[in-house]
């Protein structure tokens, strides 16, 4: 007997109509924001941090209420990172930075770890993390998305401080 999985989508008045569903929100207003941003690389750090930075005004949150820190490099924003969300002060944070490919491994033992304790930092202590630490081919590839890529890490940490406020 051999089982055909029914490969239609459901139209989406179908689609679970009696389940209640928690919409994305992203509205900062009271919302209180970390930034760790790493200087190596520091002219894609300060595009990741416009673009961040205009994007949470835009969302509504205030400026008083986001801080910002800087670091030496991508390996040092985790730990920066986890003290903060120790502190009880920040709804949400973001890690902004930039490890561009060079000809050694060191570029894959960076991006790697530096990803690996942002999750780490975000699933112990239970504050959202933006991660926009860009991992790029070469100098063209971080000036082209670094302003894009600060705007989305906003709305990431706007959207999920919102969204775990609501499931909890």
């Amino acid at each position: 007997m051999t089982h055909t999985p029914n490969t239609s989508a459901p139209a989406p008045s179908e689609r679970c109509a009696d389940l209640t569903e928690i919409e994305s929100d992203l509205s900062g207003t009271g919302l209180t924001i970390g930034v760790v941003m790493a200087r190596f690389n520091r002219e894609v750090g300060e595009g990741l941090l416009a673009g961040c930075c205009q994007e949470l005004r835009r969302l509504g949150v205030a400026a008083t209420d986001v801080t910002l820190v800087n670091v030496p490099g991508a390996l040092e924003i985790p730990l920066t990172l986890q003290t903060m969300a120790q502190s009880g002060k920040f709804k949400a944070l973001v890690a902004l930075g930039c490890v561009i490919r060079g000809e050694t491994y060191h570029f894959e033992i960076v991006s790697n770890e530096a990803a690996r304790g942002v999750t780490d930092v975000q699933l112990t202590t239970g504050i959202p993390i933006a991660n926009a630490v860009l991992t790029v081919e070469n100098d063209d590839q971080a000036l082209v998305r670094m302003h894009q890529k600060g705007m989305e890490a906003a709305q990431c940490a706007v959207e999920m401080a919102n969204l775990l406020k609501a499931v909890k």
